[in-house]
């Protein structure tokens, strides 16, 4: 088991298995299984797109409730480990997370049939609609304000240290605001199937 849990990869591929290995077990015990056909095809859609969603706004949470506050906090010494290790990395798989979110929300939306719907408000997927122009306006923050302003703020484009400084607040505020749309984003993702709203 080491050996699995040692490697992400494997540990990815492991996880996959065990789904697998539980479909089948539950299908068996139940006398039902997955009905392959649209139906099916959505859903499997639909839980990509979780699987995105949770990466993306996990990151971004992980980013507002942990790295931000913490890097006062953090010696200068050891700052260069999170500014050229961590950050780079978080914000590659924070930023093709969003994308990857987005993508598949399309996705499922074309697929089930009510993406313009969705997209002009329209009862009954109003709720939906406002999540995912929501989630467009933060995709759009993630890409063409926080992660051109993270690489000047990191240094992967070099530029004067007063730039440097307002890159990083801007992608700082931004990546807050991010933060407080993520809140009313997710309420009515959930809201449209749950009647929350």
């Amino acid at each position: 088991m080491a050996a699995i849990l040692q490697s992400l990869g494997r540990t990815i591929i492991a996880g996959i298995i065990l789904l697998i290995l539980l479909v089948l077990i539950v299908s068996g015990i139940t006398g039902t299984g997955p009905q392959f056909g649209h139906a099916w095809s959505a859903f499997v859609m639909r839980w990509l797109h979780v699987v995105s969603g949770v990466m993306w706004i996990g990151l971004l949470w992980y980013f507002n409730f942990v790295q931000i506050p913490s890097m006062p906090k953090i010696p200068d010494e050891q700052k260069p480990a999170i500014g050229k290790v961590i950050a780079p990395t978080a914000l590659f798989w924070f930023r093709w997370a969003a994308l990857a979110t987005v993508v598949t929300g399309v996705l499922v939306a074309g697929m089930n049939g009510y993406i313009v719907a969705a997209l002009s408000l329209q009862v009954p997927f109003h709720a939906i609609g406002i999540g995912m122009w929501i989630a467009l306006l933060m995709a759009f923050n993630v890409w063409f304000i926080i992660w051109p302003n993270q690489k000047k703020a990191l240094g992967i484009v070099v530029v004067e240290a007063a730039e440097k400084a307002a890159a990083a607040r801007t992608a700082m505020l931004t990546s807050r605001l991010n933060t407080m749309l993520s809140i009313p984003m997710l309420y009515m993702m959930v809201a449209q199937q749950n009647g929350g709203l």
